[in-house]
């Protein structure tokens, strides 16, 4: 038996017509002869020359970036920033396309997930179909909020600072990033040179003068003195346990959301837009409207947000119980929601931590999950608990839809679904839905 020998297709180019956006910060095209091609650098509408980066002669699609624009779209802009484009750093999908138009392609990627996972209409969803720009995130075209107040530098061979390239480990050396949070920037990480060093994480808290570098050698290097341009706290990476490790200073940073204060571990999670944490709990708590009493759960609870803010509105007849995987974030928790007796904080995975509980009902519920979602088993554990409103904060559009099928088979059906622009200038976008039980009945 034959078969077709794999050639590789790397630096081939295309003429192409580009079509929709898909998931993943790209657009999809086909060559004359129908091969799909998944095209970085381009924009629905345009006809563009596509070199190919990634794919053989035998691969289902290929990946490619937009190397010459042959007809533009209106939605174009020239890339602000001089290290985005083809071959350079991956940290960026749409420095390319006005700001309102980058919320309309996240849109219709929500909008595609929707219909093709969860079979949903945006109406049948809930939605409006509009993604919201954060608080004072609307900037004119060419001009890039500076929000990212966490950000992972990598190291080259020489001790450059710079950032990964696109489905790549080569680093792409910056001087400066015009997504980082003026916090991280003012750090200048990428002024000095980080020899036997591997990494380096910057963090500045919004809630606070925190800041925070946690370096990750490179096997066998030694730490350097670190001296930046800002009072920080130092942490390091072990080699042998993979654990974090204090330096000097603060093992933590301070954040501040719906009017409480939380520590975050080194390396913990918090969202990363300074305005995140406000407008999802704002949404959450309009979409779950708690009442005084309530039983509610906080799944996948990090350091405590959700549940600190649950607690205040039920009261002190009420309940919360938060199930966090993170053994340093479920000690943040503890620590951040010490003052509130009505909350419990369970270290474990939800779907083992929940049934052991014995937990059979529940008034309200909010899950954040991870990337992959929270998955089948989860969701049918949940539609048991009977509770009147379930809130699902998404980060992946396409675990939202594949995870809102599983609840209409367990007899949840979202009300409304809000979707939040907490990461311009890349493909990510945060939604939140709310979800009721199906009406019995007629």
């Amino acid at each position: 038996m034959q078969h077709e020998t794999e050639a590789s297709l790397v630096g081939h180019e295309y003429e192409v017509e580009v079509g929709p956006v898909a998931h993943g910060g790209h657009c999809v095209a086909r060559t004359e002869s129908g091969r799909v091609l998944f095209v970085r650098h381009a924009l629905p509408g345009e006809r563009v020359v596509a070199r190919v980066t990634e794919g053989e002669s035998t691969s289902r699609f290929l990946r490619a970036d937009a190397v010459e624009i042959l007809s533009a779209s209106k939605d174009r802009v020239p890339a602000p920033c001089p290290f985005s484009g083809p071959g350079k750093c991956g940290g960026c999908d749409w420095q390319h396309a006005k700001p309102g138009a980058q919320r309309r392609l996240k849109g219709e990627v929500i909008a595609e997930q929707l219909q093709r996972l969860a079979g949903l209409t945006p109406e049948e969803a809930g939605w409006d179909g509009t993604v919201m720009p954060a608080e004072g995130d609307k900037l004119p075209a060419g001009e890039v909020p500076a929000w990212r107040t966490r950000v992972q530098y990598a190291i080259d061979a020489e001790g450059h600072a710079g950032l990964r390239k696109h489905r790549s480990h080569d680093v792409q050396v910056i001087d400066h990033c015009m997504i980082a949070a003026p916090g991280v920037t003012e750090l200048g990480i990428e002024k000095r040179e980080w020899p036997q060093i591997a990494s380096v994480e910057a963090i500045a808290a919004t809630g606070s003068h925190d800041r925070q570098v946690i370096l990750t050698p490179k096997p066998g290097g030694r730490l350097p003195i670190v001296e930046l341009d800002k009072p920080v706290s130092v942490m390091r990476i072990g080699e042998r346990d993979k654990q974090v490790h204090p330096v000097h200073g603060r093992a933590f940073v301070r954040e501040r959301a719906d009017d409480r204060t939380y520590r975050v571990g080194a390396g913990g999670f918090w969202q990363v837009h300074p305005q995140a944490a406000d407008t999802l709990v704002k949404a959450v708590m309009q979409g779950l409207m708690p009442r005084k009493g309530d039983m509610a759960l906080d799944l996948y609870c990090g350091v405590g947000l959700f549940a600190g803010s649950l607690a205040e509105r039920v009261g002190d007849k009420g309940a919360v119980l938060g199930i966090e995987s993170s053994k340093r974030a479920v000690e943040d928790a503890r620590h951040n929601l010490r003052d509130l007796d009505r909350v419990r904080i369970e270290q474990g995975k939800v779907e083992s931590v929940l049934p052991r509980t014995r937990i059979d009902s529940a008034d309200i519920v909010v899950l954040d999950p991870p990337r992959a979602g929270a998955g089948r088993e989860t969701v049918r554990h949940l539609a048991t608990l009977g509770a009147r409103r379930i809130a699902y904060v998404a980060c992946d559009p396409a675990a939202l839809a594949r995870d809102l099928k599983y609840f209409a088979e367990e007899g949840y059906e979202p009300v409304k679904l809000r979707a939040f622009d907490l990461f311009p200038m890349t493909h990510h976008v945060e939604c939140v839905a709310i979800l009721k039980p199906l009406a019995k009945g007629l």
